[in-house]
């Protein structure tokens, strides 16, 4: 059976200027709050609009001053509205809205239609220096199916024009537009406004730890343990002697990908065998908890087999549900994501 967690239907309805990094936001928003358990899907106005109007709209599509695109483009966001909504009545849980809903009349429209369906509203709004984003502007936008086939440095100008129009109409949110949530400059500073319960909280605390610019993340698992070897659960024993030539080889590996003046941050568990597969790196190391394995209960320390014969109804438990079930005075892969 699907993990899902019941409640209150929630809309987040993503602002900002185009190249900020809204898109880019929703869809890691998306894959976070599906992690958590939480049913969740982004309704794009930008992919409906190609879809429904085909790509390579000019810039004065976008003109505010343009009357006939100005309603194409109310039309578009009430149908992406409506699909949220509807989404929301059967077993969606979080809707992500992404558009500019960039003026105070569009958000505010935006909460009629939550109100009148009940459901929960928390802008949010990314705000970015225009200096900034130059670096990315080029490779993020001209990609862009809207600029498919066209000259380079016409598309870039095109799209800079577009800029230009939502700039010249942009509002940014204010203190009485409900719950929001205000990235400023790549994260390095969160504005909130009303942001109150769980949920919220949680979309906070992952967006004051998000980053919207590129840079490499490398995962490994540690070294072999003794436990590992002798296929036990849990416990804090130290590394293996070939869990030791493991960790002598990723330091190697490591140093030869990254240069010496780069600053590397390296994150370990509390545990042993994670922080002796560090230690060949000869770098500062941050210890965190949350990296730690799941508490095994009266489980730790054993073998599978050994599990099986002190504790079947453990072991039918876990091979039942291993997301949900808990050791007996330990924890669960649930309440370690919650």
């Amino acid at each position: 059976m699907k993990y899902a967690r019941r409640g209150r239907k929630i809309v987040i309805a993503m602002a900002g200027l185009p190249a900020r990094g809204k898109t880019f936001t929703a869809r890691k928003l998306v894959g976070y709050l599906s992690w958590l358990g939480y049913p969740t899907r982004s309704f794009n106005v930008g992919e409906a609009r190609r879809e429904l109007l085909g790509p390579g709209q000019s810039s004065d599509f976008f003109d505010p001053n343009n009357a006939e695109a100005k309603r194409q483009r109310r039309q578009l966001a009430e149908k992406v509205m409506t699909d949220a909504l509807s989404w929301l009545r059967g077993d969606g849980r979080i809707a992500i809205y992404d558009a500019t809903n960039s003026t105070r009349e569009r958000r505010a429209w935006i909460r009629e239609r939550c109100v009148a369906e009940d459901r929960d509203l928390l802008f949010v709004e990314i705000s970015t220096r225009d200096e900034l984003i130059q670096e990315t502007l080029r490779e993020t936008k001209i990609t862009s199916p809207d600029y498919e086939g066209r000259d380079e440095e016409e598309a870039l100008a095109d799209f800079r024009a577009r800029i230009a129009h939502y700039k010249s109409a942009y509002e940014p949110l204010g203190r009485d537009e409900g719950a929001w949530v205000r990235l400023v400059d790549r994260g390095r500073q969160v504005v909130i406004n009303q942001v109150e319960g769980w949920i919220f909280a949680r979309v906070l605390g992952f967006l004051s730890n998000f980053q919207v610019s590129t840079r490499p993340i490398w995962l490994t698992r540690h070294g072999e343990s003794e436990f590992n070897r002798e296929n036990r659960v849990g416990g804090d024993s130290p590394l293996s002697p070939r869990g030791a030539a493991y960790a002598r080889e990723l330091a190697a590996h490591v140093r030869s990908a990254f240069s010496p003046e780069q600053d590397l941050d390296i994150w370990t568990s509390t545990l042993a065998r994670t922080i002796q597969t560090a230690e060949p790196l000869a770098a500062d190391t941050g210890r965190w908890r949350a990296l730690d394995e799941i508490n095994a209960g009266i489980c730790d320390g054993l073998t599978y087999p050994e599990i099986a014969a002190r504790f079947p109804e453990v072991a039918a438990g876990r091979a039942a549900n291993k997301f949900e079930f808990r050791y007996p005075g330990g924890e669960s892969y649930a309440d370690v994501v919650s």
